[in-house]
């Protein structure tokens, strides 16, 4: 299964009022592991930068002034998320400002049902405590100090932690994967014999039960299926 984790940063908080991309980060998951395949982009948003915005991601005007437009870089921003599942932190501000740029363009927005949010998730999950990027990172011990401002690939790492620290921790410590330089990285779980009970159970059925059920298949004919099921205990109980 190919997730992608995404996150974005912009001129601002208004997708159809005037803000725009500055950039986009994206990194994949394949069975909700890392394999490092990664897309990454600084935007041209043809527009001053405010204040406000400069101060959460210190990406300046003069800094993206010579970078791509969102026309330049659309195409392989599509060809890298496909058709598969993307990951989002408080999606519907990412996925405005993606759908926005891509209406401009004339081009077919993202649906919302492709979209896992991990804020609804984390809200579902700690119901009453902060569930900001920040927050989340701090409650699973996940190291933040190279977050010293917000940059939409850093965070869409970060988040791919987080995600897989929402959905039940970090399994993947506890089975091997496999290296190939030209494959997705695939895991490998190591089969066990199952263990017999040194105390049987006791039967969860009463003899009445057990009779009814007998009586039943005995009605269905010689062909029933059922029959097959019924030999076996019946040569074990021969046998001893």
């Amino acid at each position: 299964m190919r997730e992608i984790v995404l996150d974005t940063e912009t001129t601002g908080l208004e997708a159809y009022g005037g803000d725009r991309l500055v950039e986009i980060g994206c990194v994949e998951m394949v069975n909700r592991i890392l394999t490092g395949n990664v897309f990454h982009v600084y935007i041209n948003p043809q527009r001053d930068m405010p204040q406000e915005a400069f101060n959460v991601h210190g990406l300046s005007a003069e800094f993206l002034s010579d970078k791509p437009i969102f026309s330049q870089v659309a195409d392989e921003f599509l060809e890298f998320i496909q058709e598969d599942t993307l990951v989002i932190h408080n999606a519907a501000f990412d996925i405005g400002f993606l759908n926005a740029e891509l209406e401009r363009l004339g081009r077919p927005t993202i649906a919302r049902d492709r979209v896992v949010d991990t804020l609804a998730l984390a809200r579902r999950k700690h119901p009453g405590g902060g569930n900001r990027l920040d927050d989340l990172m701090n409650r699973y011990g996940i190291d933040s100090s190279r977050r010293v401002k917000h940059g939409a690939l850093l965070d869409a790492e970060l988040l791919a932690e987080v995600y897989s620290e929402l959905l039940g921790g970090r399994q993947a410590s506890l089975i091997g994967l496999v290296e190939e330089s030209t494959e997705a990285p695939r895991l490998v779980v190591e089969a066990r014999a199952a263990h017999p009970r040194p105390v049987p159970l006791p039967p969860r059925i009463s003899a009445a039960e057990s009779e009814a059920h007998a009586a039943f298949v005995a009605a269905l004919g010689e062909k029933a299926i059922w029959l097959k099921y019924a030999e076996a205990p019946a040569a074990e109980k021969t046998a001893s």
